[in-house]
């Protein structure tokens, strides 16, 4: 143990208050300012090896070490800690950063508080400078600090004690609008975190008893007097060895605005499918089972909604199983349908001719088929008129002239891709170029025979294949063949 000869070795009531600090630093000073002895916590946490290494006095010692507090702010020569317990200032958890001079990459952090040691005689025999090294304490807490400033999530810690706000990050600054000190030093009747909380007493109780507060929605009233709905909720924590409630908080806001949003949508949905004249349902995606359909499609099918809710098309036999099963697997595959040819059976078993249209959407976290049906019975059966009327006076065609003739073909073939192309819709060196691949002749010949380049006579293929909606020589000949032309 590192000792002085200058200390008295029979003053036992000296010797006891100083063994009762041995268990951290002491520096021992003479009132005059001359550093007598220290012991070998308070050389460590200074990096030197005895107590020359300190200096001789508290001059030496505020020449070799600089002292800075935690707010950064440095600490002026003459207000050291050492200097304050000389002039016999009664102190304590003073905490400050000690550096070697010079060095800033080095340094301890030292809670310090003053003692005057007395002889038996009560006479003042030395000043003690008593150390604790939170150095570790101090790195741990910063690191809180900065992750707790950093947090995006808005947060406040409060004294259990008086119930006052000691901290609050950004995220809660810029949640509310306040200044930090317009809530550091302000208690929770001030800003009021539990404002309309549905169990606010026991919110309170929870913070005065420093034990956590569960979830709670409440209104948190911002600076310029607006309110803000948010969820609050509190977990205990030591901050400087005094308990503490950190209290975090949701701003249920944009769930709010998110939940508007989408009741609107769901509102200008029903609004627009009750009002649609097109027949429409929504369907289960599984066994089709009806949730909900609208007038057109009661009107359609002849049942009436209390019929047609809660049961399934294969229940109604609306359509054949098979039609189902085509649905549910192309809904499945690209997760829509349309233009599906289908036969509706109605109440009364007549079967309409409709296209069907089908959309795969998620109502209430449930998978199901937004369905419409588009009546084309009555076109169907104008269509059927209209070509047994061409059939009819295509009988008889000796005074029809042969475009007439290709016109009127095509209509009576309205499912053919190539519905309302004829050669007439070929320029004339098309219709050359169509003509020899009628005949059969490669392109390379029908160069040779137009005495044009295979470039060119490539590029009227491509244009004819186009016109034609075709894709090969032989769905070319075919095209023609089936229209009886001649070339």
């Amino acid at each position: 143990m590192p000792h002085n000869t200058a200390i008295k070795e029979n003053d036992s009531k000296q010797m006891q208050q100083l063994l009762a600090e041995l268990i951290e630093g002491v520096i021992l000073i003479n009132p005059n300012g001359t550093l007598v002895w220290a012991n070998q916590a308070a050389l460590d946490m200074h990096g030197v090896d005895d107590i020359a290494g300190l200096g001789k006095d508290r001059q030496q010692y505020s020449a070799r070490f600089t002292l800075r507090y935690r707010n950064n702010h440095p600490v002026e020569k003459g207000s050291y800690p050492i200097d304050r317990a000389v002039a016999g200032e009664d102190f304590s958890d003073v905490i400050v950063e000690v550096f070697p001079a010079g060095q800033e990459d080095v340094y301890w952090v030292h809670r310090a508080r003053g003692l005057t040691l007395h002889n038996a005689q009560d006479e003042l025999e030395y000043v003690a400078l008593v150390l604790q090294d939170i150095t570790d304490w101090a790195n741990a807490e910063a690191r809180f600090e900065k992750t707790f400033n950093a947090n995006p999530a808005p947060a406040l810690i409060c004294g259990v004690g008086d119930l006052r706000f000691i901290k609050v990050n950004r995220g809660f600054l810029e949640m509310t609008g306040y200044k930090s000190d317009e809530v550091i030093g302000r208690s929770i009747y001030e800003i009021d975190v539990f404002e309309n909380a549905l169990h606010r007493t026991r919110a309170i109780s929870h913070l005065c008893e420093g034990t956590t507060i569960p979830q709670t929605e409440a209104t948190l009233r911002l600076s310029e007097g607006d309110t803000k709905h948010v969820i609050v909720a509190g977990q205990p924590l030591d901050v400087c060895d005094n308990a503490c409630m950190l209290l975090t908080f949701t701003d249920l806001e944009p769930t709010r605005k998110a939940e508007q949003a989408l009741t609107q949508s769901e509102e200008r949905f029903q609004k627009a499918f009750r009002m649609s004249p097109v027949a429409s349902a929504v369907a289960t995606a599984d066994e089709f089972v009806l949730i909900d359909v609208n007038q057109a499609f009661i009107k359609a099918t002849g049942y009436s909604a209390d019929e047609l809710q809660g049961q399934s098309t294969r229940t109604l036999a609306l359509w054949p199983d098979s039609e189902c099963n085509h649905i549910r697997q192309r809904l499945k595959e690209s997760g829509s349908l349309k233009d599906r040819d289908i036969k509706l059976q109605t109440e009364e078993g007549e079967a309409l001719d409709c296209l069907l249209y089908a959309e795969a959407v998620v109502i209430n976290e449930q998978d199901c088929a937004l369905i419409s049906l588009m009546d084309i019975t009555e076109r169907k059966r104008s269509e059927g008129e209209l070509l047994q009327a061409i059939e009819t006076v295509m009988q008889d065609t000796s005074w029809f002239s042969q475009t007439l003739l290709e016109k009127l073909s095509n209509v009576r073939r309205p499912a053919d891709a190539s519905t309302g192309t004829n050669l007439d819709d070929l320029t004339s060196r098309e219709r050359d170029v169509f003509s020899l691949i009628y005949q059969g002749l490669s392109d390379k010949e029908i160069a040779k025979q137009l005495d044009i380049a295979p470039n060119t006579v490539r590029n009227y293929v491509s244009a004819i294949y186009g016109k034609l909606n075709v894709h090969s020589r032989g769905e070319a000949i075919v095209w023609a063949r089936e229209r009886g032309m001649r070339l």
